[in-house]
């Protein structure tokens, strides 16, 4: 193996401009000039010999170091193995090159141990963009967001570092890349220039929940880049970012009323109506054609596109229960029929009679319509669809559940909410917090109780009132 030699090395010249080197007078002052050391690297692939040398060092010492440092690195291939000499050799050259640090003992004990050399380590872009279509067996809309997520946010800010030179400051410096992007949206949005707010048309700022989210896909590619021995940790699970936006449920009291009225501002993003605002919904809707879908999300909690994936054979109006086996998911624009979110989401549940009136009722429609469209109609077999049996897409089902809130004069929700609502409901009516659990088909209890404890005091409140308004006074 090559032992490789120390110099020393000023820059100070004659009269004439040239280099001194060795006859320079000053050469014999200790802290003269800087050390440097000369190694002759293992053969490139090509079989090409590579003397390299590095200089710079203010001490002997300090270039003895190194060059005992790169003497342990090219021991560690074994005898007559070219192969792993290579790698080690193009570690050490890539750092000389780019004028790193060396890489340690156990960083080329791995790529030793991988196979994989210097030139071989893909960048952040390229290694997301091999792993994303590995991911083919996770949900559609996980995979559509994973997509986004590289598209978007990761492969623009930090794309072109080498995964094993990732650090966290990089991920600190894409927050912050994020966050000048906020300010530039929210900026836009503002101005009177019609281009302007053009850009910002189809873009919306990223909050704390969507930072979340960003790094949990950049936590999972970089993961399987850990199985791998690609990377010896992953930066991403050691970045800290804001707590995410998990707003709690905020009940429709009558002074969040009167602040939405004269504010045309909601208090929370999560709003659910009281049992007797949802009875106003239900009353305005009960001839509508989807009167049934509304009915059965307000009083068992599903969720849009689990009402929208019923099918008959999922129900049974006898015993009273219905079976969550799919949902439709909105993929973009298109649809497809899908499992439910989760393992726990894929239950049997309890309808309450109401429910099971209206979805009697809701067949004997469905019956007339079959019969009116004869040929044209399409036998999916699920409980709520367009007039000719087609499935319903669920963002029509969103924007005609908002055109009924506006007909009743009722302070918004979100569809959703109905799900947020029927928990309340439950709650309200005395319910315990693991029954309500098993009904919104929730893995834990943590995740019941964290959601909606906030809203106990609220219901109990709003009780309190509706008692006391209903004592006649005179004074």
């Amino acid at each position: 193996m090559a032992q490789g030699s120390l110099s020393r090395r000023c820059s100070c010249r004659d009269t004439t401009g040239r280099q001194l080197g060795s006859t320079c007078p000053q050469r014999r002052r200790r802290d003269h000039g800087v050390w440097g050391y000369r190694i002759e690297l293992a053969p490139d692939t090509n079989g090409a010999r590579r003397p390299r040398r590095r200089s710079g060092f203010a001490t002997r010492d300090a270039a003895q170091t190194e060059l005992d440092h790169v003497r342990t690195l090219l021991a560690l291939p074994e005898r007559g193995d070219a192969h792993t000499a290579t790698i080690v050799s193009d570690l050490i050259e890539k750092a000389l090159t780019d004028k790193t640090a060396l890489p340690n003992l156990e960083e080329v004990r791995r790529r030793i141990h991988s196979g994989i050399g210097a030139a071989d380590m893909p960048t952040i872009a390229d290694w997301l963009h091999t792993w994303l279509p590995t991911q083919r067996h996770l949900a559609a809309n996980t995979l559509r967001s994973y997509e986004s997520h590289i598209r978007l946010y990761l492969t623009p800010t930090i794309g072109h570092h080498r995964i094993d030179r990732l650090r966290v400051s990089h991920l600190a410096d894409m927050i912050e890349a994020i966050d000048e992007f906020n300010d530039r949206i929210t900026e836009y949005r503002a101005s009177s220039n019609p281009a302007l707010q053009a850009l910002a048309r189809y873009r919306r700022p990223v909050g704390p929940t969507s930072l979340h989210r960003i790094r949990a896909t950049l936590r999972a590619a970089l993961n399987d880049a850990m199985r791998q021995q690609l990377i010896p940790l992953n930066p991403a699970t050691l970045l800290k970012l804001p707590p995410p936006d998990n707003a709690k449920p905020v009940v429709w009291s009558d002074e969040h009323l009167d602040y939405w009225r004269r504010t045309s501002k909601t208090p929370s993003p999560v709003m659910v109506w009281t049992p007797q605002q949802t009875g106003r919904f239900l009353d305005h809707a009960t001839h509508d054609r989807l009167y049934a879908l509304y009915h059965l999300i307000a009083v068992t909690g599903l969720r849009r596109g689990e009402a929208c994936g019923l099918h008959w054979h999922d129900l049974n109006l006898t015993t009273g229960t219905l079976t969550v086996r799919h949902q439709i998911l909105q993929l973009g624009w298109h649809t497809q029929l899908a499992p439910p979110k989760t393992d726990g989401s894929a239950a049997t549940i309890a309808i309450p009679d109401q429910a099971i009136t209206s979805l009697t009722a809701h067949r004997m429609l469905q019956q007339a319509e079959t019969a009116l469209a004869g040929d044209a109609w399409h036998d999916t077999g699920l409980v709520f669809t367009q007039p000719d049996g087609q499935a319903l897409h669920p963002a029509r089902v969103t924007a005609h559940f908002r055109h009924l809130q506006h007909q009743a004069d009722l302070p918004p929700v979100r569809l959703h909410d109905l799900r947020h609502g029927a928990a309340t409901l439950a709650l309200a009516a005395g319910v315990d917090m693991k029954t309500v659990q098993t009904m919104l088909r929730h893995t834990s209890m943590k995740t019941t109780s964290d959601t909606y404890t906030s809203v106990l005091p609220q219901t109990a409140r709003h009780a309190a009132n509706t008692i006391t308004h209903a004592i006649p006074r005179n004074r």
